[in-house]
């Protein structure tokens, strides 16, 4: 049924149309010989346009408490086990100050959606990192906000806005989400950020409970609509304190595939080897350059809060100092012959 002229007639389809059918999609998720023609196809898509050029993102975790209850998480506001934290402005500045010297020109700002952290908080913090860091670009990661309070903290100075989507299926999202949630709101956050004129990222976890290749067939097509700049996607990993405790992990070489087509799919689009997929395989991110990624997201937070932000179980990085980080980075993106670049490193849309 399955056969490698098939399988490579595919992705050149892929390549050239810059889509993909349903037929295709479940075509490559199920091959399953060698999938390395895929890897390579995408490798050479991405280095077309960055070269071996893979950009770093400096994250910064500053609060682990969240209002949501979803139930994947382990920062979800119903897990008493969670250890607590928030950052003061200083200790975020700090943070920023930190990675400008070792490098960063971009900083992540990631958290639960916490209420303690109001607009104005927000935005001055925004302001000041803008103010201390000459030429960085900062990006935000704090969850679903009205349109008044993205437009806010986009005039403060926010470049870029990440809110991965989950699931573009309401049956699915459903059974990832308590009812305080909804798939249309997601999606009409993301609109929002994209009409404002963030550089916006997307995403969603591959191997979640219930999902479908329908289902992720479901969130290119989404993808396509929203055209967005960033595309997150790692497999998901359980957490102990979760109702999904005793699902099984999301496969590694799933999302490498899917790393591949996205990247056929979406030729421009920046595309991370996330943190998940290191800790799911221990070259995991290596891997999913060489799949077509071309971002990094090391984490600037203070070691003593790294393993309090626990989403998923297993954490790598977590004990490591932000100058550690990244010359372990820096040897591993080397040895498989590509190299970090210090530029901010905007999607080619905002560097014209």
């Amino acid at each position: 049924m399955y056969n490698t002229t098939e399988f490579k007639n595919i992705i050149a389809s892929i390549r050239n149309k810059q889509d993909i059918t349903k037929e295709q999609l479940e075509y490559i998720l199920n091959y399953k010989d060698d999938p390395d023609y895929l890897y390579q196809k995408a490798s050479e898509v991405a280095q077309r346009i960055y070269n071996k050029e893979v950009y770093l993102r400096g994250l910064i975790e500053f609060t682990n408490y969240c209002r949501n209850d979803c139930y994947y998480c382990g920062i979800r506001c119903s897990n008493f086990y969670a250890d607590r934290y928030r950052m003061s402005k200083e200790d975020i500045l700090a943070c920023c100050k930190k990675g400008y010297e070792l490098g960063f020109r971009t900083f992540v700002l990631q958290g639960g959606e916490d209420n303690y952290y109001n607009d104005d908080m927000i935005c001055d913090i925004v302001r000041q990192i803008k103010q201390e860091n000459p030429g960085c670009a900062v990006t935000l990661s704090i969850g679903e906000k009205s349109h008044e309070s993205y437009l806010e903290y986009f005039n403060a100075g926010a470049d870029r806005y990440l809110l991965r989507h989950e699931t573009a299926n309401k049956e699915h999202y459903e059974k990832l989400h308590p009812h305080t949630l909804s798939c249309d709101n997601r999606k009409k956050c993301l609109k929002d950020l994209k009409e404002i004129g963030y550089q916006v990222g997307c995403g969603i976890m591959v191997g979640t409970p219930h999902q479908t290749v329908e289902n992720i067939y479901e969130d290119i097509c989404f993808m396509k609509e929203l055209k967005p700049h960033m595309i997150g996607i790692g497999p998901f990993i359980p957490h102990k304190d979760t109702p999904f405790a005793n699902e099984p992990m999301g496969s590694v070489e799933l999302t490498l595939k899917l790393l591949s087509i996205l990247r056929l799919i979406f030729p421009d689009v920046l595309l991370p080897a996330t943190t998940a997929l290191g800790t799911a395989d221990v070259s995991g991110r290596e891997k999913g350059i060489l799949a077509g990624a071309n971002v990094l997201m090391p984490n600037l937070s203070p070691v003593d809060v790294r393993d309090k932000y626990l989403l998923y179980d297993g954490k790598i990085c977590t004990g490591e100092e932000s100058a550690e980080c990244v010359e372990c980075l820096k040897r591993r993106v080397e040895n498989i012959g590509y190299h970090l670049s210090n530029s901010r490193g905007d999607h080619p849309d905002f560097c014209k």
